[in-house]
Order: C-alpha cells, then structure tokens, then sequence
C-alpha cells in the first residue's frame, strides 16, 4: 500500500510540475524573442534593404520587383515589427513559410483588383 501511495505522489508531482514548466517555457520563449528574435530581425531588415538596393536593376529588368521587396525586406519587417511578441506560430512547421507567401500574395492580388 505504501509504494502505491509513494507511486501516486510521485506521479502526481511529475504532472503538476509539467505544467509549471510550460509557463517557464512560454516566458523563456517570449524572452528570446526579445533578446534574440527582435535584434536579429532588425540587422536582418537593415541588410535585406541593402540587398534590395543592390539588385533593384536586375529586379526592374526581371519585372520582379515586387517579389524581391517582399523576400528582401517584406518579410523581415513584419517578422519583426508586426508579429506578437513571442508568437512563433507561422514559423514553427516547414513548408508554413511559403503558405504565408502565398497568402500574402494572394491578399496584395485582392487588394490590387479591387482598385
């Protein structure tokens, strides 16, 4: 009876712990984001810019100018400035990252036809 009730405590202390960890964890994450995430995204943005002014004659000769300013600095920007602090959601699985492209492409294409 005694290592029954020792094997319950034990198992009742491992659940109730887990959760403690997954408040740290979310802290953790929301920590890193901003100490880590956040400052990266900025140089990120910054040297995206740079690289857009760079290839802006090859983008204008591609037509693909729209595409190279969403990839070179679009994306870091709202990476960094637009999402909730700590909300890795979007990037978090492979393959989410080109399904937000596409989404945000198809929602500058509306915006474009309904003017």
């Amino acid at each position: 009876m005694r290592k029954i009730v020792v094997l319950l405590t034990l198992c009742f202390l491992c659940l109730s712990s887990t959760a403690a960890l997954a408040q740290i964890d979310e802290g953790l994450i929301t920590i890193g984001d901003l100490a880590i995430s956040r400052p990266v995204g900025i140089v990120i943005t910054v040297v995206g810019s740079a690289l857009f002014v760079v290839s802006l004659p090859f983008a204008l000769t591609s037509g693909s100018v729209k595409e190279t300013a969403d990839v070179l600095v679009g994306q870091p920007f709202r990476f960094t400035f637009t999402r909730p602090l700590g909300d890795f959601k979007e990037y978090r699985s492979y393959g989410s990252y080109e399904r937000n492209r596409k989404d945000h492409n198809a929602k500058e294409e509306g915006k474009q036809s309904e003017e």
